[in-house]
């Protein structure tokens, strides 16, 4: 009996410990899944989520836009490389067959669920366990748009490679703020905004222009389809995309979208959305993303300015010129109503801004020197000048101009000279002028290319040696449009014109007086025919100009309300074959000034109040009496060559430059250069190396010696008139 006692009270001893631990397993169970709870929270936390106004207010295009200024687009350029993407588009903005293609083909209870479609996860995991049990297909996926809009917000939520649990949960949670913050509305349209698609394209803006060449809101439902097709694998074939489009829908007949597919793919409707009409002046003026240009272009005339070009360029044959520019100036304002850079066509250069670069001027710079000279009243237009052949010399050696055609007209008047382009009578102006002044003169009408001063350019910058640019050409003829009054051009229509008011540059009387001779197609018949391209059935000035090697082609002119300047010729600077000024710019130039002036033709100018007219005749010369333009106080009856003793005394041999070689096989004495001079010259005397050689009316003789040698001519009073180089080898 005791052993009995005893033994029992162990028994329940042992046995209340058994029965508490109940709770404390569950105490350590539920402490341990708290843990885990939050271990899980914390490692699927994921990153915070954007407001929607933050991501619209950060949305920055890849393009920049230019416009006409009616508000029509000219060109787009792309200045972010990243990604191509445009303006944001908002979802009223976007066809309807889009939204619900989108929605129905990537998550179809989209409007009902709150970021995360449970039914569609339960399908996802139902799927999963049949295919690891080797019973069931692969379904689709339970992301729905909120979690995909998650990973576009955030690139961290969906790296490549991670596929685990971790990362969708992740993603899930990401959707639920994003749906708790956002309406359904707003999460489809950054969706729409932020998908990326095939290539660069990223957002509906970039893909409707890229893919289908249309705007979001002209999609149709075959356009639709294809769209939502691309989402989930945006590089598939035509084949793959096509069924695909075709599932979406649900449209027994697929030849359509079988066809659009193929047209898709192959990047057909790349370029339809962006009209490219100014492309240069795009490169121009736009330099940040999303920038929009509304500039002074006027859509019809660049237009109209666009196809005469390359008309005239297909047909002069890309063997002879490639490219070409055209630039069109309001007269009045200054707006550049045109900008042409080049047409493409089989250019070599056609990235090169034409109507910006600078080229060798030609006889485009002719009216400005002429202007000069009649406005200081050393010349006038019924002026004689000789053309025939003259030997300047130079710092840099001896300048032997010639004309275009190698011909000579002997005596010349400065209307005929200018209307006819003679190359050796605009020297000899020059030569009155001042190669400085002249330059200084240049530089006032806008050629800022012309760095240098006059001693640089020498007297060939009469005949164009000079590169300037076909803008600044146009707005210095538009100065002679003006009546002499200068003003920079205009490319944005908000400059208002008083931040920049006139300059005189040129005088009224000047202006009109070049105007009119380059007007003038009776002057121009010798040189350019009777009825070439430069004369309209209205009135319009023109000159035209041609460089050396045949390198540039110019036309330049104005009517009463425009300028218009033509450029073509090789932007890689090979030479033109058998290009003319009248047969390469001025065709361009004709058809753009009958375009502005269609149903309006232009007004010869009103005759300033410093300009008279005289009934003239030139005798010595080949031109028939006519009434003429002077500035007033200059007017004369008649215009006739000076006699020969009323000339400036010159020396006329040797010809400055020349160069003589000695022969040994005869003696030295026999061997003399006879000194000629022209003009009065009583009392002048030859100095020779600066020594005394005899008078100059009684002739002399240079008895020759090896080397370099100066030969002057100095009147009775010491002043030097005139002086030649020549050397003897």
């Amino acid at each position: 009996m005791p052993a009995a006692n005893t033994v029992q009270p162990l028994v329940r001893r042992f046995s209340r410990p058994s029965s508490r631990r109940w709770p404390h397993a569950l105490a350590w169970a539920a402490l341990a899944l708290l843990i885990l709870t939050t271990i899980a929270h914390l490692a699927t936390r994921p990153p915070p989520m954007p407001a929607y106004a933050a991501v619209r207010a950060a949305w920055q295009p890849s393009e920049a836009w230019l416009y006409d200024r009616d508000g029509h687009l000219l060109d787009s350029e792309r200045v972010d490389f990243e990604r191509r993407r445009l303006a944001w588009v908002p979802l009223q903005d976007i066809s309807p067959a889009v939204r619900t293609a989108v929605v129905q083909s990537e998550d179809r209870r989209f409007w009902s669920h709150g970021g995360v479609d449970w039914l569609a996860v339960a399908s996802a995991v139902r799927a999963r366990l049949t295919i690891l049990g080797g019973t069931g297909n692969r379904s689709r996926g339970a992301s729905t748009l909120a979690m995909q809009l998650a990973a576009f917000l955030d690139p961290g939520l969906a790296q490549p490679g991670q596929r685990d649990w971790r990362a969708k949960l992740r993603q899930m949670r990401a959707a639920q703020h994003l749906a708790d913050a956002w309406t359904h509305e707003q999460m489809l349209e950054a969706y729409l905004n932020l998908v990326p698609l095939r290539g660069e394209a990223q957002g509906i803006g970039a893909g409707a222009a890229s893919l289908f060449g249309k705007a979001p809101a002209d999609m149709n439902r075959t356009d639709a389809a294809l769209f939502a097709g691309l989402l989930p694998s945006p590089g598939a074939g035509a084949d793959a995309l096509a069924r695909r489009a075709c599932r979406i829908a649900a449209t027994p007949d697929c030849t359509a979208i079988r066809a659009a597919a193929a047209t898709l793919v192959s990047g057909e409707h790349a370029a339809r959305a962006d009209p490219g009409l100014a492309p240069h002046l795009a490169v121009r003026l736009l330099d940040k993303p999303g920038k929009r240009v509304t500039t002074t272009i006027d859509r019809r005339i660049q237009a109209a300015a666009i196809v005469a070009l390359r008309r005239q360029l297909a047909g002069l044959g890309s063997d002879r010129v490639r490219d070409g520019a055209v630039v069109v100036l309001d007269n009045a304002t200054g707006d550049v109503l045109a900008y042409v850079g080049g047409v493409g066509l089989k250019s070599t250069a056609a990235s090169v801004d034409g109507a910006n670069a600078r080229r060798q001027a030609g006889s485009t710079l002719k009216p400005h020197l002429y202007a000069q000279v009649i406005e200081h009243g050393w010349l006038t237009a019924a002026s004689i000048l000789d053309d025939s052949p003259v030997q300047l010399d130079t710092a840099s050696g001896l300048y032997v101009p010639k004309n275009y055609d190698r011909s000579f007209k002997g005596p010349v008047s400065v209307r005929h000279a200018l209307a006819a382009s003679l190359n050796v009578p605009a020297v000899r102006a020059l030569v009155i002028d001042d190669v400085q002044q002249f330059r200084d003169r240049l530089w006032a009408l806008g050629y800022h290319g012309l760095v240098e001063d006059g001693e640089y350019y020498g007297f060939s910058l009469a005949l164009g040696s000079a590169e300037v640019s076909l803008v600044e050409q146009a707005n210095a003829f538009r100065t002679l449009a003006n009546n002499g009054n200068w003003s920079p051009v205009r490319y944005h229509p908000t400059r208002h014109l008083r931040h920049h008011p006139p300059r005189r540059i040129v005088s009224p009387a000047a202006a009109f007086i070049v105007g009119d001779i380059l007007a003038d197609a009776a002057a121009r018949t010798d040189a350019f025919g009777a009825d070439s391209a430069l004369r309209l059935p209205f009135w319009a000035a023109a000159k035209t100009g041609t460089s050396k090697g045949m390198r540039d082609n110019w036309c330049i002119g104005w009517s009463d309300r425009f300028t218009v300047a033509v450029w073509v010729g090789n932007l890689e600077g090979d030479s033109m074959r058998a290009v003319s000024g009248t047969s390469g710019a001025a065709p361009v130039w004709r058809d753009v000034m009958l375009a502005l002036h269609a149903g309006r033709p232009g007004k010869p100018p009103a005759m300033p109040a410093e300009v008279e007219v005289r009934r003239i005749t030139l005798p010595g010369t080949r031109e028939p009496p006519r009434r003429e333009y002077f500035v007033r106080g200059t007017a004369q009856n008649e215009m006739a060559a000076a006699p020969a003793i009323a000339r400036r005394p010159r020396i006329t041999s040797p010809v400055s430059g020349s160069v003589y070689a000695l022969d040994p096989d005869i003696p030295p004495d026999r061997q003399r250069l006879a000194v000629t001079v022209s003009g009065a010259v009583a009392g002048y005397r030859l100095i020779l190396d600066k020594k005394p050689l005899g008078d100059a009316d009684a002739g002399a003789q240079i008895m020759p010696r090896p080397g370099s040698h100066m030969l002057a001519l100095v009147d009775p009073g010491g002043r030097t008139i005139d002086r030649i180089r020549f050397t003897v080898r």
